[in-house]
């Protein structure tokens, strides 16, 4: 397979002025995510009137770091943080086979790209929310208890 200069595909991406007024310069930008986690809960597929459905599930990832002076492998306590993540499933045929299998406690892979939006909640407050829109899901186990061990 013939691959380009590292230099020409990074050129695509850089915003690049030339002397002249008139040149026309196009910028390209990127919103790209990967996350590895297991699901939080079994997906929802949901259909609003007029609009294609959408299959909806959490995801949690992990942070973790050692606390204190310690050096690497020595004693110090072990933190970790969580953060769940809105999943949302557009594409017809990968919206299908993420409801149909994927369960809570299931290890999975999602690329994707993060949306931020608005909407009003039911009691007329307005409410921000944050997604990622799904491109690819990646099953890693099915979240049995044979697959945490």
């Amino acid at each position: 397979m013939w691959r380009r200069p590292a230099w020409q595909v990074l050129r695509q991406f850089v915003r690049h002025d030339s002397d002249t007024v008139t040149s026309l310069v196009l910028e390209r930008s990127m919103n790209r995510v990967q996350l590895l986690g297991r699901v939080g809960q079994d997906p929802i597929m949901r259909q609003v009137e007029g609009k294609n459905p959408v299959t909806i599930f959490s995801l949690a990832t992990n942070e973790m770091w050692r606390t204190g002076d310690s050096e690497v492998g020595q004693g110090g306590d072990i933190s970790q943080k969580t953060t769940w993540h809105r999943i949302s499933v557009f594409r017809p045929g990968l919206r299908d086979v993420t409801y149909q299998y994927v369960r809570k406690g299931s290890r999975i892979f999602v690329e994707g790209k993060i949306d931020y939006g608005e909407y009003t909640d039911k009691n007329n407050v307005r409410r921000q929310a944050t997604t990622i829109i799904a491109d690819n899901v990646i099953f890693l186990s099915d979240g049995s208890v044979r697959d945490k061990v």
